[in-house]
């Protein structure tokens, strides 16, 4: 089944996540690619922010894929025991893995060029986005990540901070920080104190080395006014510069600014410029359009980026 808007339609389809439930993922793509219509397009893995569904996150592509001719694939995907809260756990990694093959496998017209693989998300997608990166460094041409969880240990400790307006009140029956620690000790399997390798084993930092090292390009935009991944000099921040340091000629791009948690990852927004970087739109006219955006340019290509230390 699909649902189709103006230049993208969107195919639902379902796989098999890493425990054997069976979850959907939302494919975007050109109207105009069908089975008499398919030539070969690059392929933008889209993992979801925490609590945002696969579907949710097909929206803020708009109609970029068409104008790219691009397909974006975003899955509803599966945590450990959660299924909107997957937090980075690697069976969920693993699973934004697999999706060239869960295409394949489901829309068996569509081409997709293994050449030009990307990841972006935003957000827990962003976290995970990073450990694709880490745990996958061949998958990747590219990544772009925003607004980030790069420590989920300092993020779990930061939780009471995160505000709640009515809404969320009214959608809440105790204290959003006190509901989102619950959470994440169920999918977790504790608090930091008492696990602190399963925080870890999820945190991007962890893998500061092996990303560095991998010489992918990648993106990392963050807004150091985020009310939900609070501090973020100390998450997206301190990552991004502790992977120059490690590999000063590392294609690290970065973009800092005073947007809303997550609202530079969208159509009208910072998503046409960091599309741009990666050759999968011509380039914009003028800075992105987001508050305050500064950028700090990746190194010059020579005398380039090696993978080994």
């Amino acid at each position: 089944m699909s649902a189709s808007a103006s230049g993208v339609r969107v195919w639902t389809v379902r796989y098999r996540a890493h425990n054997g439930v069976a979850r959907p993922a939302f494919v975007a793509l050109p109207s105009d690619i069908g089975p008499t219509n398919n030539a070969p397009l690059p392929l933008v893995i889209s993992p979801h922010g925490r609590g945002v569904s696969g579907q949710g996150n097909a929206k803020l592509w708009g109609q970029l894929p068409a104008r790219g001719r691009f397909a974006v694939v975003n899955p509803d995907g599966h945590g450990r025991r959660l299924p909107f809260h997957s937090w980075g756990y690697s069976g969920q990694v693993d699973d934004l893995a697999r999706m060239p093959q869960i295409i394949q496998l489901t829309l068996p017209w569509v081409r997709i060029d293994r050449s030009q693989l990307f990841a972006f998300g935003g957000s827990m997608g962003g976290q995970e986005t990073l450990l694709l990166l880490a745990r996958h460094p061949r998958l990747l041409a590219g990544a772009a990540v925003f607004d980030a969880v790069t420590d989920l240990a300092m993020q779990y400790r930061r939780f009471p901070l995160v505000p709640c307006n009515a809404r969320c009140r009214r959608e809440h029956t105790e204290p959003i920080g006190q509901g989102l620690r619950k959470l994440a000790r169920s999918e977790i399997g504790g608090q930091p104190k008492s696990v602190p390798v399963a925080y870890r084993v999820r945190s991007p930092i962890t893998y500061a080395r092996t990303i560095a090292f991998s010489c992918v390009p990648l993106q990392m935009w963050w807004s150091v006014s985020d009310r939900i991944v609070t501090n973020q000099q100390g998450q997206s921040g301190r990552l991004f510069w502790e992977l120059r340091r490690l590999n000063p000629y590392a294609p690290v791009h970065g973009f800092a600014g005073f947007w809303i948690h997550s609202a530079a990852m969208h159509a009208k927004s910072g998503l046409p410029y960091a599309l741009a970087a990666f050759g999968l739109l011509p380039q914009p006219e003028g800075p992105p359009n987001v508050p305050g955006v500064r950028e700090v340019p990746a190194p010059p290509e020579s005398p380039g980026c090696t993978t080994s230390p």
